[in-house]
């Protein structure tokens, strides 16, 4: 049905949308939670699979229910 009224998947369905700006900003929408917070890992509930980012000085710069913006410097993303 999402197809067939050219809907977009990534809302439609909950899927979480990761956008990355260089290696020091990431910004997430349509997460769960937060499962572990630390400023070398940060590790989020999606709808279907867990999202980790990881690298130095990491920190929330802001969230709400919706997204949120995690800024320091990103060495990696890894979805599991």
């Amino acid at each position: 049905m999402v197809e067939s009224l050219k809907l977009p998947k990534d809302s439609m369905l909950g899927a979480s949308i990761v956008t990355i700006t260089g290696n020091t900003e990431v910004f997430v929408e349509n997460y769960k939670g937060i499962l572990e917070y630390s400023d070398e890992l940060i590790l989020l509930q999606g709808k279907n699979c867990k999202i980790e980012l990881t690298g130095k000085r990491l920190n929330i710069v802001y969230y709400t229910n919706e997204d949120m913006k995690i800024g320091g410097r990103i060495i990696g993303i890894r979805y599991c």
